[in-house]
């Protein structure tokens, strides 16, 4: 394959010349090893034509470069791709009602465990995963951990890659306060906070019902009060003293946050920090860029620093990625050009250039392409490279499951978090409440 999109290919498809010249010159500057593999023989089924959902683009040239990508695959196999972007809160209602009604979209790109929520209206994809990773030196472990059905290994999505929230902080602000960086123990992250509300920047976390942001919150809590939502059996374990604690913790922690955080959605914290309302928060790359990349925030940019989350107490930071997943429902007319589909996003001459251009927003799910030119260029991203080898996940410490990623998708452990910080519930009725919230799930799922 070649990279063969000309300029009034990119102009016409409403590339900015930055995005061109990551994607015409990926090709001949990439570093990206691959290994002689066969790709799997299939037949695309005549007259096919495809329609994707997946999530909106937090940097444009995502979109500007998928779309690239999929007009070069009907380009050079006469399969039409229509791709709608869906906000992020919409993704997981648009793909129930997909899976529901048997009809839609032939793939969706939904978040991290999507897939095992409607694992039985999927078709099997583990000929294009092993395919790729035999080819790009194997899947990262976000990667498997979301790809395979539990306790298997049989791959029901393909990650296409993740975002991590790690802290973004103001230095000068910090240094303000008497902070260097921002401690990794729980009192001092405590301290740190009121120095910050005291001197009117204060931080701001997400406790609303936001996809990224609110859960990745609520995880950072839990995990790194070593608590979980399962135990390795799968027996659910949220109403723990670990659970409690991080609770106690919220309730201490709340107090400093800017008024607002239980209604924020996932761009509330972006504008919070563009527009200096606060000092700290925790987000991917997509706030970084936009104020690097704008004249009137560039100073702001230079000014900030991103540091993993604070472990607390865990051994690690307890820092997982919100991971892109892409899905073949069963009700699809022509399932080979779907699996072409994807294995051609992913190939390196499609891939690279596209991951280039998030400029770390989304890092790679084979571990081939942590040479991608990306990670070479300004420090300020190079945290972001290592993301999905984290092994944190969505349902952890348990086998992921219809039941984890209901869970997840209802929010149970944003509103358990939310309810105590606004002094809607004590930390040991909200453990319990989210306690019974998810055997109901798990009942449902016959455990």
């Amino acid at each position: 394959m070649r990279n063969d999109i000309t300029r009034r290919d990119a102009l016409a498809l409403g590339l900015s010349a930055a995005t061109f010249a990551a994607t015409g010159a990926a090709a001949q500057t990439s570093n990206i090893k691959a290994a002689e593999v066969a790709a799997p023989k299939r037949e695309i089924e005549k007259g096919a034509s495809l329609r994707m959902l997946r999530p909106v683009r937090f940097v444009q040239a995502d979109e500007d470069v998928f779309r690239a990508n999929a007009a070069k695959f009907s380009k050079e196999t006469g399969v039409e791709v229509k791709v709608d972007f869906v906000g992020w809160e919409d993704i997981n209602q648009q793909t129930a009602v997909t899976s529901n009604s048997g009809a839609g979209p032939d793939i969706i790109i939904g978040f991290s465990d999507a897939p095992h929520i409607y694992v039985d209206k999927l078709i099997e994809l583990s000929d294009v995963a092993d395919y790729l990773g035999k080819k790009y030196g194997g899947w990262q472990n976000l990667a498997m951990a979301y790809g395979k059905k539990a306790k298997s290994d049989t791959w029901i999505g393909i990650p296409f890659g993740a975002t991590a929230g790690p802290l973004i902080y103001r230095k000068s602000v910090l240094k303000s306060v008497g902070f260097d960086k921002v401690p990794e123990d729980p009192a001092g992250f405590l301290d740190l906070c009121k120095k910050l509300q005291q001197a009117g920047k204060p931080a701001g976390f997400a406790l609303g019902n936001a996809v990224g942001d609110g859960n990745g919150f609520a995880d950072w809590m839990m995990w790194s009060h070593n608590a979980a939502l399962l135990d390795e059996e799968g027996n659910v374990t949220i109403n723990s003293k670990e659970t409690i604690a991080a609770l106690k913790y919220v309730k201490e922690l709340y107090p400093t946050f800017i008024a607002g955080t239980p209604s924020w959605n996932d761009v509330s914290n972006n504008r919070a920090y563009s527009s200096q309302e606060i000092a700290l928060t925790a987000n991917g790359v997509s706030l970084y860029f936009s104020l690097k990349n704008d004249p009137a925030t560039a100073s702001i940019a230079e000014d900030s620093e991103h540091q993993l989350l604070p472990k607390f107490y865990a051994q690690a930071s307890p820092m997982s990625g919100l991971t892109l997943n892409a899905m073949v429902f069963k009700h699809s007319q022509y399932p080979n050009a779907a699996k072409a589909f994807l294995q051609f996003m992913l190939e390196k001459e499609q891939y690279e250039p596209w991951l280039n251009a998030n400029s770390g927003y989304w890092s790679q799910a084979l571990a081939a392409y942590a040479d991608a030119a990306v990670w070479k260029g300004d420090p300020k991203v190079a945290i972001f490279k290592d993301t999905m080898n984290s092994r944190y996940y969505a349902g952890y410490k348990g086998p992921i499951s219809t039941a984890t990623g209901a869970v997840r998708a209802d929010y149970v452990t944003v509103q358990m978090f939310a309810s105590v910080a606004t002094g809607a519930a004590t930390p040991e009725a909200a453990a319990a409440e989210a306690e019974q919230r998810c055997k109901r799930y798990f009942r449902r799922q016959g455990r």
